[in-house]
């Protein structure tokens, strides 16, 4: 005898004072559907129909237009910059390693030492020069 699983689909009910709260949420211009959706995991056509009901411009006869540059992309646009900055340092810190062995391997073949040492004073520039 085989049993089977059945998943339940849950059907969730939205109070109208939610469905307004969303509405609102997305009318300040903060944020877009696409991240209410992932936010209070809704789906995109159900926050559409709320704003098609609730809400303000569209009884007044406004056309609301959403930013193609939401916070979402810019975030993606950071991360990739981020990306981006870090390969550089990397490359950079890669070419500190092969300039540093670079003089090791000098110092060792022309009996020199290429590195100032640390003990060394720095010079002060030039003399002072007298005052007129």
């Amino acid at each position: 005898m085989k049993k089977s699983v059945q998943q339940l689909r849950l059907k969730r009910k939205f109070s109208e004072e939610f469905k307004r709260s969303i509405v609102l949420e997305y009318e300040g211009g903060g944020i877009s559907v696409r991240e209410l959706s992932l936010r209070y995991q809704i789906h995109l056509s159900s926050i559409y129909k709320w704003i098609h009901r609730y809400s303000v411009y569209q009884r007044q006869g406004y056309v609301i237009v959403e930013k193609q540059s939401s916070k979402s992309e810019e975030l993606k646009r950071l991360r990739a910059r981020i990306q981006e900055l870090e390969r550089t340092v990397g490359q950079k810190q890669l070419q500190i390693e092969y300039l540093e062995k670079l003089i090791e391997l000098a110092s060792e073949e022309y009996q020199i030492d290429i590195k100032k040492k640390s003990a060394t004073q720095s010079s002060s520039g030039s003399a002072n020069t007298p005052k007129r």
